[in-house]
């Protein structure tokens, strides 16, 4: 028994030291026309938002040590799939429109931001004033 769980130990300290080098994409593309809001809203966009929908992703530590990088990653690159703030000027008008109020309505109904990030980024959840404010200026985007 004790024999077995010593090759049990080697064995997955192994993997584990193998998994490190499985490439994961942890890239910040350039910003190309980043999103123009009031101060109130880029503080909430920048502390709950852009490290998955925008170019400007901060990425921590535990996104180097897999397989938690592969989870941070496919995070990132998805949330940047359904909205990237760093690309807002490029879309238009009536996409713009569309974007700001499922944001809105996400950041409502408490789906946004995700809980596993917020469960290490207090900062990132979203008071009620937050919610207000980003309602608000959903409902002028043009």
């Amino acid at each position: 028994m004790k024999r077995a769980l010593v090759i049990f130990a080697v064995v997955l300290a192994g993997a584990l030291v193998a998994i490190q080098f499985v490439p994961v994409e942890r890239t910040n593309p350039p910003v190309t026309s980043p999103l123009v809001v009031p101060e109130p809203v880029k503080s909430i966009l920048q502390r709950a938002c852009n490290d998955c929908h925008s170019n400007e992703t901060r990425w921590p530590w535990y996104a180097h040590i897999a397989p938690v990088s592969w989870l941070v990653a496919d995070d990132v690159h998805d949330g940047r799939r359904h909205l990237n703030l760093s690309t807002w000027g490029e879309m238009s008008a009536n996409k713009r429109l569309s974007k700001a109020d499922n944001m809105a309505e996400e950041v409502e109904a408490g789906r946004m931001p995700i809980s596993k990030y917020t469960l290490i980024h207090h900062d990132a959840k979203l008071s009620h004033e937050d919610v207000v404010a980003l309602r608000k200026w959903a409902d002028g985007v043009e």
